[in-house]
């Protein structure tokens, strides 16, 4: 397989690293390094850090090749997707997964030999829970995929936490819901701004199953759900007030934005609901990171 990975042109190599939507990735490497750093007084062991960073990463990138893969005739029907290489017939069914494969036996590697079999079958389950289960099962038969499918997305921060400590804990626990209230608002704002495109791909995505103002209600009673939530870390003494003062001001904007959107529905306002909700995770686990190495205790 890597023999066949070397001889690709650099311009397919290039396409199929975009089909593994780097930026996604980035952000959930960032939210297991998140996690990792909070399992631990200390800094992470570097290596470690490494190697689960690396194997989370390539996991997920396979994981994302796969969905690219899998959806390439819906993609194609798309304004967001037409462009992925998968949907314009650029780069072929067997190259992609061939590709894919090696990543994932790459990242399953990494984590087995240098992390823990824990982390190593969690993060499998992950990929098979986003790659299978959501992109073939849920996506495309209920309006509710994105909060039964959310769950492999918030995986990330509980991986972290397992490869330090070869265990999950209440507070990886918590971290793991944080992400997974937060995915269905996230992605719903997308979605409405979207509805025209998912309504074209046949895709039973809830503004098109169950209209805008269903819709704009479950962002604001999902937004107001994460924000008690996000405040459950305190009720274990495991931050301060950096990070209670930045989940309330973020909470805050964040409620507002969706307030304002069940309240008045604009497509630019729910564009930049979107934008904002993937600013507040990022802002909101940087928090807990300067939290946890420069903590005010609240008492």
């Amino acid at each position: 397989m890597t023999t066949l990975v070397r001889r690709l042109p650099a311009t397919h190599l290039k396409a199929l690293f975009q089909l593994a939507k780097p930026r996604v990735v980035a952000l959930i490497v960032f939210c297991a390094v998140i996690g990792m750093a909070l399992a631990t007084p200390e800094l992470p062991a570097p290596g470690l850090l490494v190697a689960a960073t690396a194997g989370i990463g390539l996991t997920a990138g396979a994981a994302a090749m796969i969905n690219c893969l899998v959806e390439r005739t819906i993609d194609a029907r798309m304004r967001r997707t037409a462009w992925r290489a998968t949907a314009r017939g650029e780069v072929g069914t067997a190259e992609t997964l061939i590709v894919a494969l090696v990543a994932l036996s790459a990242g399953m590697g990494l984590l087995f030999a240098f992390v823990n079999a824990l982390t190593a079958w969690l993060t499998f389950f992950t990929f098979v829970g986003y790659a299978i289960v959501y992109t073939l099962l849920l996506k495309p038969s209920t309006p509710q995929n994105i909060v039964i499918g959310g769950a492999s997305g918030a995986m990330p921060p509980l991986l972290g936490w397992a490869a330090i400590t070869g265990e999950v804990s209440a507070m990886a626990m918590l971290l793991f819901l944080i992400i997974y209230t937060w995915t269905p608002p996230h992605f719903w704002a997308l979605a409405l701004y979207r509805r025209d495109d998912y309504a074209r791909a046949g895709l039973p995505m809830l503004p098109v199953t169950h209209g805008e103002r269903f819709t704009t209600l479950s962002i604001l009673l999902y937004t107001l759900l994460l924000s008690g939530i996000t405040l459950l870390p305190l009720a274990l003494g495991a931050t301060g007030w950096v990070y209670f003062a930045a989940a309330l001001v973020l909470n805050a904007r964040f409620v507002w934005l969706a307030a304002s959107l069940h309240r008045t529905y604009a497509d630019a306002l729910a564009r930049r609901t979107f934008g904002w909700s993937i600013w507040y995770l990022t802002w909101l686990f940087a928090a807990l990171l300067v939290d946890h190495y420069w903590r005010i205790p609240l008492s």
